[in-house]
């Protein structure tokens, strides 16, 4: 079952990210224009911005740039689970591109928090790691990785 978070990211604070939780971030699609384009711009490979040669590639088609969907995934993490006025993550680990991402693919972004554990040095701010999987409209995860994010205790709460 899916946890909610403060609609308002300045009242999200490290108590609101028990371990275990789930969070369901919403959803994007990407039109094959738009997967051109940003291709183009930053992963110029012909999967990703020639529709002929991709054809005759591997997936049959032109498909997203996995870091166009990290992109998107961000958007989302940023606007729904992260607490406004953030800390610095220290890192990713594991990140996976599982499946390809083609054209109107409709993926949506869950969140599990597998580690929440108090800053035993700092005691203002806790540590989360998360499991991200973005999956596509039939359930497949597309992406997957393992952010670790500082979350600032609510004030007055820390240890």
């Amino acid at each position: 079952m899916a946890t909610t978070l403060p609609a308002d990211p300045t009242q999200r604070f490290f108590e609101h990210y028990p371990e275990g939780a789930v969070f369901e971030l919403g959803s994007f699609t990407m039109s094959e224009a738009e997967i051109i384009a940003f291709a183009r711009q930053f992963d110029p490979q012909d999967m990703h911005v020639d529709p002929a040669v991709a054809a005759t590639g591997p997936f049959g088609r032109v498909i997203a740039s996995g870091w166009q969907t990290v992109g998107l995934m961000m958007q989302l993490f940023v606007a729904h689970f992260l607490p406004k006025n953030g800390l610095a993550s220290p890192g990713v680990d594991e990140l996976r591109w599982m499946k390809p991402v083609f054209p109107d693919d409709t993926l949506s972004v869950r969140v599990t928090i597998t580690e929440s554990r108090l800053s035993k040095s700092r005691p203002d701010r806790g540590l989360t790691r998360n499991l991200i999987e973005v999956r596509n409209q039939a359930g497949d995860i597309v992406l997957s990785m393992q952010p670790m994010n500082f979350i600032r205790c609510r004030p007055g709460q820390s240890a």
